[in-house]
C-alpha cells in the first residue's frame, strides 16, 4: 500500500505503557457485573467467558501478579503510523460513502492501542482475543502484536493484510451505525446457540464485505493506494482466519455448528464481493441464500 500522502487519524487512544498485569488498587473480588459481562460477551460476541473472568481477575489484582511497567512504543513507530493512516483513510472513505450513498453522517470510532489487557464497555479485552470492536463504546481495540501473529501463525503477512484486519473491525462499526448490530443482538436473544452462531457468521461476513467496499472505494479515490499483490494479501488473510481452518489447526477436526465467523471460502468470497463491487448494497449477507 502507498500511504505516504495519507493523513493520520486523530481518533486513536494509546493505552500502551500502562501497568501490564498489575492491579488497580489492590485485591478485589469479581462482582456480579463482571459475571454478567462475561456471559453477555460469550453469547453475543462468541468470547470465552473464562477469558474475560481471568482478565478481570488480573486487572482487579485478584491474582496479585508483580506489577511491571510496559514500555510504550513511540507514537512514530512504523506500525503505529501505519495503523493511524489506515484508520484515517477509512474515516474519509466512509464519510464519503455515508454522505453520497446512504444520505447519513458518519461518526468515526476511536481506535484503542493496548498491550495485554484493557477495560472496555464490553468487558475486559485481552490480546489473546485478537482485534475486536465494542459497540458499547464505539471503539476498535487492537494489540499491534497481532500483526506479527497474523504473519507468523497464520502465514498472512503484508500491509494490506493488516489493513484488512482494521477495515473488518471498522465494518462492525458501520453495522452498528446502521442499526444492524442491534437487530442481530435482538434476534440472537430469541434463538438457540446453533441458530445464533449462524447469525453471527452472517454478521462477520458482512463486515468482511464492508472491508472490501472500503478498499474498492478508497482505490477509486486514489489510484495509487493499492499496489500489485495487495488484494491477494487481503484474500489470503481472510482465508487464514476462517473458522474451519482455525478449528482444524486447534483440534484436528471441524464443528460447523460452532462456526461464528464463516469458513475460509466464505470469508474470501465476501471480501472479494466488496472489493469487486464497491457497493454497500451488495453486502447483504442476511438476505443471501448461500453464503
Amino acid at each position: 500500500m502507498r500511504l505516504d500522502d495519507e493523513a493520520e487519524s486523530q481518533n486513536v487512544e494509546d493505552r500502551r505503557g500502562g501497568f501490564g498485569g498489575g492491579g488497580f488498587g489492590g485485591p478485589k473480588t469479581i462482582g456480579i457485573g463482571t459475571v454478567i459481562i462475561a456471559l453477555a460477551a460469550s453469547y453475543f460476541f462468541g468470547v470465552d467467558p473464562s477469558v474475560i473472568m481471568q482478565g478481570a481477575s488480573v486487572l482487579q489484582g485478584q491474582q496479585a501478579p508483580q506489577q511491571q511497567q510496559v514500555n510504550r512504543p513511540p507514537a512514530t513507530d512504523k506500525l503505529t503510523v501505519f495503523t493511524k493512516k489506515v484508520l484515517g483513510n477509512t474515516e474519509r472513505t466512509w464519510e464519503h460513502i455515508f454522505e453520497t450513498e446512504l444520505n447519513r453522517r458518519y461518526e468515526p470510532p476511536k481506535l484503542v492501542l493496548f498491550s495485554g489487557a484493557t477495560p472496555t464497555a464490553c468487558g475486559t479485552g485481552q490480546s489473546a482475543m485478537g482485534p475486536f470492536y465494542c459497540p458499547g463504546d464505539h471503539k476498535v481495540y487492537i494489540d499491534l502484536a497481532f500483526y506479527d501473529e497474523l504473519r507468523q501463525r497464520f502465514g498472512a503477512g503484508g500491509d494490506f493484510a493488516q489493513a484488512y484486519v482494521i477495515a473488518h473491525e471498522i465494518g462492525h462499526h458501520v453495522q452498528n451505525l446502521l442499526g444492524v448490530s442491534d437487530k442481530v443482538d435482538a434476534a440472537r436473544r430469541r434463538m438457540g446457540e446453533a441458530q445464533a452462531n449462524q447469525l453471527s457468521v452472517r454478521m462477520e461476513l458482512q463486515a468482511d464485505c464492508l472491508a472490501g467496499v472500503w478498499a474498492a472505494t478508497a482505490q477509486r479515490a486514489n489510484q495509487q493506494l493499492l499496489e500489485p499483490g495487495d488484494i491477494e494479501e487481503g484474500l489470503k488473510a481472510a482465508a487464514a482466519i476462517g473458522d474451519d481452518r482455525l478449528q482444524r489447526q486447534a483440534q484436528g477436526y471441524v464443528v460447523p455448528e460452532a462456526f461464528t465467523h464463516g469458513t475460509s471460502e466464505q470469508r474470501v468470497r465476501w471480501l472479494r464481493q466488496g472489493l469487486t463491487t464497491g457497493d454497500v448494497r451488495k453486502c447483504d449477507t442476511f438476505a443471501a441464500r448461500q453464503l
